[in-house]
């Protein structure tokens, strides 16, 4: 690295991020937790005490005792993992064409030999209707059969599911005989949201897999796949190991998870992520702001002048998200457990200073 290029680095440091929610390393309890088991001695691979234990957490939290849980590295490993294991040759996922397996996973679960197959919407939600359109379209051998219906929570684009919908869901799946398949990347902070009806022992009574997004919501890394439907548990551990995924100092994993469901430290980051996004929305909305898509978690996008958008990238750090007509750009602002309220006043004030009095087409 030349000396410009170190100078680059430094300026883009001293910026604040609302990027994402893994910027952070780790939460501190976390970073102890791996310290305390630094000099210890562990079984390998997922089989120490800290993986058994934390698993044992999750089981009480969900009220599910028979679970299988697995810890993972990251989320698109986790899912390519279930559709594998889950999954016959000739089956496939259905899924929002905004899902992360449709998305962001450059392919991994059509890697597996699996098509997904994706459905418009808007804002992120499948629904009954939608599923039961795709269905309908592959109704012969000459086409892949749906097997697998993939969610989110909360979505890709920060929406969350009600108690209702993932009720509904699950209802037509089991009719048609389909899994339902949750990606809980950011499942604490859905849960974590202002008049959520739903618990992770819904979650689990509702899906045949999900999983707890460890990355996102204070793990150094690390998420958790939990198995409830006992068709799907045989032979998950030989396919972690064949995809690469089998850890062998599994307890870096274990132990931050037995850190994050001890004490309910798993909802309390979440929360906080969630307060200081709502901080952040509600001065937008007194901006007169709006918003492309209803997120009332911690992701939010704001449809903005190109130009003040221009000028906020000075100071900050954020993901375009795409244009939205002439001269406007929608931008995604992220919170996490470690995004401080003096961060959100700093850009909430920026942002009043750059709007222009007509601020929105």
């Amino acid at each position: 690295m030349n000396v410009m290029q170190a100078g680059e680095v430094a300026a883009q440091d001293t910026k604040l991020s609302f990027r994402n929610d893994y910027s952070e390393g780790a939460h501190p309890r976390l970073l102890q937790a791996l310290a305390q088991i630094g000099n210890e001695q562990n079984a390998g691979y997922g089989l120490d005490r800290h993986s058994e234990l934390a698993a044992g957490l999750i089981r009480t939290q969900i009220a599910c005792a028979g679970a299988d849980v697995h810890f993972l590295v990251g989320g698109t490993q986790t899912n390519l993992v279930a559709m594998a294991a889950f999954l016959r040759p000739h089956e496939a996922v259905i899924a929002a064409d905004s899902g992360h397996i449709a998305t962001h996973e450059t392919g991994a679960i059509e890697a597996t030999g699996h098509k997904v197959l994706t459905v418009p919407t808007p804002d992120g939600k499948l629904t009954p209707a939608l599923v039961q359109r795709v269905l309908e379209a592959h109704s012969t051998e000459h086409m892949v059969r749906p097997r697998l219906v993939y969610v989110s929570n909360t979505t890709e684009v920060g929406t969350v599911y009600s108690k209702a919908e993932l009720t509904a869901l699950r209802a037509l799946c089991q009719r048609h005989g389909l899994y339902l398949y949750l990606d809980g990347a950011r499942i604490a902070a859905a849960l974590a949201v202002a008049g959520n009806d739903l618990s992770l022992a819904d979650v689990a009574a509702l899906t045949d897999a999900f999983y707890l997004g460890g990355t996102k919501n204070g793990a150094l890394l690390g998420e958790a796949l939990v198995i409830v439907h006992d068709a799907l548990k045989p032979d998950v551990r030989f396919i972690i190991k064949q995809r690469g995924a089998m850890l062998a100092k599994g307890a870096v994993i274990g132990a931050q998870f037995q850190a994050l469901f001890r004490d309910g430290l798993f909802f309390d980051l979440a929360t906080h992520a969630d307060a200081q996004a709502r901080r952040l929305r509600e001065a937008l909305v007194a901006a007169g702001i709006a918003f492309a898509f209803d997120s009332p978690s911690n992701q939010l996008f704001p449809i903005l002048p190109t130009s003040v958008v221009e000028q906020l990238e000075d100071k900050y750090e954020f993901h375009r998200w795409q244009p939205h007509g002439q001269g406007y750009q929608v931008i995604r602002l992220v919170t996490s457990w470690a995004t401080s309220e003096t961060a959100v006043q700093a850009f909430c004030q920026d942002l009043r200073r750059l709007l222009p009095v007509a601020s929105n087409p």
